[in-house]
């Protein structure tokens, strides 16, 4: 029985790194081209993006929407971030080119295709599923605020990769539930979805983070991916 106890936690680990993978399908990392200086998004600016309201991030940055054909994590993406179905969005896009307000994005048929257009054009910001390699590209952190007022991040300190998981090409993303206290600090990062272990090195490093002050606690929804490819 001692054996058993001893050798349990290993056997548990080593399932479970080999589970976590799957779990990972549906999921969704946003990728931009080198030339864009941010390292993250807000929710509400990604989706201001991909809507054409806006060409350029918060730091300057020009960006080109690029969407997928269809595949999981288009639908993914759609539901989380812009909250419409595929139809919905067509018809959108094509009542911005018939107005003379936009034009349609380019579309591209697979993950692999639509990562090698973002790491060859300039500007270029899309979304793949998370077990897409994305060698060349930026993999940008997407920060959403719960209520009133935005709190800009001042201080970012990087969720280091547990190598175990990386050199095993494990990757994902993970969602936490944080809270800023008014000075700016963070009072506490909760997982609320992906990898656990990889939910542990980002809630250390998140809690290092420091906001702008304001004038209350603000909770805020924190995505941050990890990918194996870099």
């Amino acid at each position: 029985m001692k054996k058993t106890f001893k050798t349990f936690p290993l056997l548990v680990a080593s399932a479970g790194i080999a589970m976590l993978l799957p779990a990972f399908a549906g999921n969704v990392k946003i990728i931009a081209n080198q030339s864009v200086k941010a390292d993250s998004i807000s929710a509400s600016e990604l989706k201001s993006v991909f809507l054409e309201e806006k060409g350029s991030l918060s730091d300057g940055s020009r960006v080109e929407p690029v969407i997928s054909r269809g595949g999981s994590a288009h639908e993914a993406f759609l539901k989380e971030y812009l909250g419409k179905s595929d139809s919905d969005l067509q018809t959108y896009y094509r009542s911005l080119v018939f107005t003379g307000k936009g034009s349609m994005p380019k579309a591209i048929a697979s993950d692999s295709e639509l990562a090698e257009y973002v790491s060859k054009t300039r500007g270029a910001i899309g979304y793949v599923s998370s077990e897409t390699r994305t060698d060349g590209v930026k993999t940008l952190a997407v920060l959403g605020v719960e209520n009133d007022g935005v709190r800009k991040l001042i201080t970012r300190v990087e969720p280091v990769y547990p190598s175990a998981l990386h050199d095993n090409h494990i990757g994902g993303t993970v969602r936490l539930k944080v809270t800023i206290a008014p000075n700016g600090s963070v009072e506490a990062a909760e997982l609320v979805g992906g990898n656990p272990i990889l939910g542990e090195s980002a809630v250390a490093a998140v809690k290092r983070w420091v906001y702008a002050a304001g004038p209350a606690v603000t909770k805020t929804d924190v995505t941050i991916p990890f990918d194996p490819g870099r």
